[in-house]
């Protein structure tokens, strides 16, 4: 397992797994705990971090980089130093590189698609030269291509870090140096115009379906970038738009002064192009031969150099261009003819004598013919024209103000002035000069910085913002609202349109999905109804069957629903849980106590004969009986009732007497 799965990062980023290994770098992908995303992680090798000049140059270029931001460039969040580990956090891309993608289309693209990369891929570089920034590895290894068909340009800055660390061309350089410019295979300065060279031998491998110059060592291809032309595109496939074919043999021009001057001059070709696929832009690979070795008349499609000669040390020194140094030989000079005696002659006095006045001889012809001389007869002198704030197409040929004087453009840099005018001059207008032909380096505007506003439609909402921040965009809080078919958190819509053209700072508003709306239900009356009815009524009704609890009533009858914990007629989300109170019946206890009968007897007086009895509860009659006391002594009297009660006995409308009764014993 990998030793770097797992570590946390500057108690921030933490490793998750390998997904790229490279010659300088081994690139994860990482989640930044800060603001919750994934981001990708390139750690250094441990052999190139080492050195405090490296560390000091690797913060100084990512730093560099991490200020660019365009859609065709892989942002860059972070550059760090943790635990010994030099590693830079960029964008995490979901894409695979050019190369994969070419070799999955067979190596070779239509010449469209080719058209469609190459456009992105110089639209990126444009945007990184103006800032001063050159690639200097601009290879199909280093582009991605994402699944929207848009392309991002990564490794920015690094290769200069690469150099650093290889100073010949090895096997470990191959897949670098089949893209190479020859300026940089013969270790000259470069400029710009390196990358462009670079891109178009991207244009000449996927048009064509293979590259420039093939060989069996890094030498050797570099050698052929060198002295070698490569067949036109068109010899290879006559199907490739004559057009495109000049612009791609353009590009690759041996001498840079051949090539575009700068990615915009490229891209305009492109444009024409795409808008005009017969254009004629006048350009033939004659001037491409010609522009290798100046009056070399072969007809040689390909001028190959013998590369064996370059597989010894002695080759690879001849390669680095190595001069070398005569020694100072340590005998004495036998003109001189002195010796070591100390008592001779005075020779060595006279030698001395003779040195200090050829000397001082030579210091006087020196100051004569530099200084003394001009003053005398002095050289003319030109005065350079002052042509900052003036546009460079209406400059650059008007030889009535220029005289002699040849314009080069340096730098190209956004600005709030117009596109094409000239911000800044080398050396300062309307100072002298004693070169007539002398160059001046300009700094040409680009125009206001623009941004076409991307299509974050559906993207995550924190993904989005990042994007558009990184593009140097204002996006304050977003608006949210519900959405049946965008998920939670993504974006629904967003102001101002896809592709309009906007400035650094121009807001973005952002609308965002809360997801789907809440769907509410009626909750029915459920009071008076059965239990039964009332539980299959809430499964119809989308909503949650939550306890059951049976109660006393006095008013409903067992199995009755007596109470609802949502009140009847009232609207709730789906899935609203309800609770339903059932009636058990009346509470035994509640009850008055069970009637009982008691019976009591009335004694009848003897001497009487016929009596009218009557027994009363009150104002209630309880017995009412006419009797012969003659025939009977005793008269029960049989009541019912709770508790106990009184109950009187008349005799002939007289109260005779009170009984009372004890229904509880």
């Amino acid at each position: 397992m990998d030793q770097n799965i797992g570590k946390l990062l500057d108690n921030r980023y933490e490793i998750l797994e390998l997904i790229g290994v490279g010659g300088m770098a081994k690139v994860y992908k990482a989640r930044c705990h800060r603001l919750n995303r994934l981001v990708a992680v390139k750690i250094l090798r441990d052999d190139l971090s080492q050195g405090a000049d490296f560390r000091r140059r690797f913060h100084d270029e990512s730093q560099a980089v991490a200020m660019l931001s365009h859609p065709n460039i892989m942002a860059v969040y972070d550059v760090s130093r943790s635990s010994d580990l030099e590693y830079i956090v960029m964008e995490l891309i979901d894409g695979i590189t050019l190369k994969q993608y070419m070799q999955k289309k067979g190596n070779k693209l239509n010449w469209r698609e080719a058209l469609h990369f190459i456009t992105q891929i110089v639209k990126a570089l444009g945007h990184a030269h103006s800032r001063g920034i050159i690639h200097r590895d601009i290879k199909p290894h280093n582009v991605m291509v994402l699944r929207d068909g848009s392309v991002k340009v990564t490794d920015f800055g690094i290769a200069r870090l690469a150099s650093a660390g290889h100073s010949t061309l090895t096997q470990e350089t191959l897949g670098s140096v089949h893209y190479i410019s020859p300026e940089q295979a013969r270790g000259s300065h470069i400029d710009a115009r390196s990358d462009l060279y670079s891109a178009g031998v991207v244009l000449y491998e996927m048009i064509t379906g293979r590259l420039p110059f093939e060989g069996d060592s890094p030498v050797s291809v570099a050698i052929q970038h060198i002295n070698s032309i490569p067949l036109s595109p068109r010899e290879i496939n006559e199907d490739i738009p004559e057009a495109l074919e000049a612009i791609t043999m353009k590009a690759m021009a041996p001498n840079p002064d051949k090539r575009y001057v700068s990615a915009d001059a490229m891209l305009a070709d492109l444009e024409e192009f795409r808008k005009n696929p017969s254009i004629n832009f006048e350009y033939t690979s004659d001037d491409l031969r010609c522009s290798l070795s100046e009056g070399n008349d072969t007809d040689e499609k390909t001028r190959p150099v013998p590369v064996a000669a370059f597989s010894s040390p002695e080759a690879d020194s001849i390669q680095r261009r190595g001069r070398g140094v005569q020694p100072i030989s340590d005998e004495p000079d036998s003109d001189f003819g002195y010796n070591d005696r100390r008592d001779g002659p005075a020779w060595p006095i006279f030698a001395a004598v003779a040195a200090i006045l050829l000397f001082t001889g030579l210091v006087f012809w020196f100051l004569y013919s530099t200084f003394i001389q001009d003053m005398l007869t002095p050289s003319p002198t030109y005065t350079i024209p002052a042509i900052e704030g003036l546009i460079y197409e209406s400059v650059v040929n008007d030889t009535e103000r220029l005289g002699d004087f040849t314009l080069h453009i340096s730098s190209t840099i956004a600005s709030e002035e117009p596109e094409g005018t000239i911000l800044k001059q080398i050396p300062d207008g309307n100072t002298t000069t004693k070169d007539p032909a002398a160059q001046i380096s300009v700094t040409v505007s680009s125009g206001p910085e623009i941004i076409v506003m991307p299509d974050v439609t559906g993207k995550e909402y924190m993904k989005a913002l990042v994007d558009l921040q990184n593009l140097g965009l204002s996006v304050p809080v977003p608006e949210y609202v519900t959405d049946e078919e965008v998920p939670s958190n993504h974006v629904v819509s967003f102001t101002p349109l896809e592709g309009t053209i906007l400035r650094p700072g121009d807001k973005v508003q952002l609308v965002v999905s809360k997801g789907p709306a809440e769907k509410l239900e009626t909750v029915p009356l459920f009071i008076g109804q059965t239990e039964e009815w009332a539980r299959n009524k809430i499964k119809l009704q989308n909503l949650t069957e939550g306890t059951i609890y049976p109660v006393w009533s006095s008013e409903y009858e067992a199995g009755i629903v007596v109470d609802q914990s949502v009140a009847a007629y009232t609207e709730v989300p789906q899935g609203t849980v309800i609770n339903l109170q059932v009636s058990k019946g009346v509470d035994p206890s509640t009850l008055p106590p069970a009637a009982v009968t008691r019976t009591f007897n009335i004694s009848l007086p003897v001497q009487a004969a016929i009596i009218h009895v009557v027994v009363r509860d009150g104002s209630e009659v309880v017995l009412d009986r006419t009797v012969d006391s003659t025939l009977e002594a005793i008269l029960p009297c049989t009541v019912t009732g709770t508790g106990v009660k009184n109950y009187e006995v008349y005799f002939d409308g007289t109260l005779q007497t009170t009984h009372t009764v004890d229904f509880n014993s």
